[in-house]
């Protein structure tokens, strides 16, 4: 967000792609909407539209470097089974 310079926070969503079905989304936030969901954790905010949290309740979101390897890692305790690739999911 430092380098970036604007927006008010972070946007997690899902969207309908891949082998399984829905994949995450997420992207920088200028506005905070109306129906969003505003979370806030180590001063920053979070925002997640209600259609997508139904997806992402209970998920935890971390940021991991294994080996070469680096990336935001989603523990989602919905996702009931994903494609071998690890891209997408279903509930």
């Amino acid at each position: 967000m430092e380098k970036r310079g604007t927006g008010v926070g972070l946007r997690l969503g899902v969207k309908t792609t891949g082998c399984s079905g829905m994949a995450y989304v997420m992207e920088y936030a200028d506005v905070i909407e109306d129906d969003d969901v505003v979370f806030d954790d180590q001063g920053i905010k979070i925002l997640v539209n209600p259609k997508s949290l139904v997806y992402l309740d209970g998920t935890e979101l971390d940021y991991a470097r294994e080996g070469l390897n680096e990336g935001f890692q989603f523990n989602n305790p919905n996702v009931k089974d994903s494609c071998g690739c690890g891209e997408s999911f279903n509930v």
